[in-house]
């Protein structure tokens, strides 16, 4: 015990306890009273929150009104002091209990979530061991073909390796997508993971929206890159469009969607408009970091040599046969979003409520396992079509890949859709407008983020398999 050295420790933000006396017993190291504040008014019947002071309630006089951070401000949230004071040491290790136990249902999420993840689990597990099995056996196959009448009988992905690399239609659009997808996707886990140790603890209000925005901003650098070096491999040279629109594309949407539910705030006189100087730090957090990150990126990304593949394209384009109805573009797109959504339906119900119905999220660890399970999950998916697809000599798989993972963020919105009209109470045509305005938001962030984990994943795939056959 002498021997071991000293260690220091330290309390996660928003996480460091509070020590109180008892009245008339005050020492430096403790207060008396706890301070009470209020927050907005929300109501079941409609999305459009309003500040405490709105309303005929007691205010208080003379004290100084806490300032709120960015995720404060743009989930709405007016912290104002209030009149009313407690002299009763809430217990620290009993804190959240009185919110725990007035949110409904709560005990139904572990068993539910359990479930989802156990059948995901299951299903990923068959989907690899098909894979495995199916690819070692042509890998084999095609690999001890070294006769010409052998290599005359070659069929299936095999056939189609002059072509594979071909650049996809509409180029500039994929490479955008891509680039603004991996923006969203590292943005997403690193959130997830400061919030599963505890830094982004609902205790620390916003802290979760305020990490998500400036790690938006900060990573402009690899979406450049990104879509720099594919909009290369694709052979195109408009490089400067490429910038632009991956700077201002996916983002301009987002803020054009944002701005427009703003407005309607704003006539409204709900306290979640967003201030005019919150919307000019916004724009210059985009135009002033974000932007000039991204030019850097797709600097170094065209700087770059073209990513290198494993076999020739040929200049004439294969003739692609006629295709059964599974094998068709649409009708694997739209299945190969149902088993991604099905590892997260459970887990969205809640988000939902989180953000409609005023209730606490804090499950950020089955959250995060749950965001990995949607990545692998969306990745098999999309590679087992994509074989699929390969067997059946279309080539045509850079787009499809993205869209039959992202395909998942349609199953999104039509949840959405079903959760407005069987959990809601809203009414009124503004409620109405922002809500599904908003959700649109989600559903391009979604679209874009399960999109580019679909196309990596098959473009990884398909680099690997034309890397390990013998092609003549």
């Amino acid at each position: 015990a002498a021997a071991a050295p000293p260690a220091a420790a330290f309390y996660l933000p928003g996480l460091a306890p509070v020590n109180f006396c008892d009245p008339g017993k005050e020492k430096p190291e403790c207060q008396s009273g706890i301070e009470l504040f209020v927050n907005r008014l929300d109501s079941v019947e409609s999305v459009l929150p309003y500040e405490y002071t709105a309303f005929d309630f007691c205010q208080a006089e003379g004290k100084k009104r806490p300032s709120e951070n960015l995720g404060q401000v743009l989930f709405g949230e007016r912290i104002e002091p209030s009149p009313y004071r407690e002299e009763k040491n809430i217990r620290w290790a009993s804190r959240w209990d009185y919110i725990l136990e007035s949110m409904p249902h709560t005990h139904i999420q572990w068993f539910s979530i359990m479930n989802s993840l156990v059948i995901v689990l299951f299903l990923s597990g068959m989907v690899a061991m098909i894979m495995l099995r199916t690819l070692h056996k042509d890998i084999a196959r095609y690999n001890q073909m070294d006769s010409t009448e052998d290599a005359q009988e070659e069929f299936g992905w095999k056939l189609v390796h002059g072509d594979i690399f071909r650049p996809p239609r509409k180029g500039m659009l994929l490479s955008v997508f891509l680039g603004s997808g991996t923006q969203i996707l590292i943005m997403t886990f690193v959130t997830l993971f400061f919030a599963c140790l505890g830094f982004l603890s609902p205790a620390n209000r916003g802290a979760l929206m305020t990490c998500a925005v400036v790690l938006w901003v900060l990573l402009g650098t690899p979406a450049g890159y990104v879509a720099a070096r594919f909009y290369k491999s694709f052979g195109g040279e408009k490089w400067k469009t490429n910038v632009l629109l991956t700077s201002f594309l996916c983002p301009g949407i987002v803020f054009a969607d944002f701005f427009i539910m703003n407005l309607i705030l704003w006539g409204e006189g709900s306290s979640a408009a967003i201030p005019f100087g919150t919307l000019v730090a916004i724009l210059a957090l985009w135009f002033c970091i974000s932007v000039p990150l991204t030019f850097i990126g797709a600097y170094f990304g065209f700087k770059k040599n073209a990513i290198e593949h494993p076999v020739r394209t040929n200049q004439i384009p294969r003739q692609i046969p006629e295709q059964s109805f599974y094998t068709k573009p649409l009708p694997g797109i739209i299945m190969g979003g149902i088993l991604p959504f099905g590892c997260i339906f459970i887990q969205l119900f809640f988000i939902l409520n989180s953000i409609w119905s005023h209730q606490m999220y804090y499950m950020f660890g089955f959250l995060f396992l749950v965001f990995i399970i949607l990545v692998i999950t969306c990745s098999e998916a999309t590679i087992l079509l994509c074989y699929f697809h390969l067997c059946a000599e279309d080539y045509h798989w850079q787009w499809r890949s993205f869209l039959t993972s992202g395909f998942t963020a349609v199953y999104f919105l039509i949840y959405a859709i079903h959760y407005f009209f069987s959990k809601l109470q809203i009414t009124g045509t503004a409620s109405t407008i922002l809500y599904f305005g908003y959700t649109m938001i989600m559903v391009l962030i979604f679209f874009l983020f399960t999109g580019t984990i679909g196309f990596f994943a098959c473009f990884w795939f398909v680099t690997k398999i034309y890397s390990v056959v013998k092609v003549d």
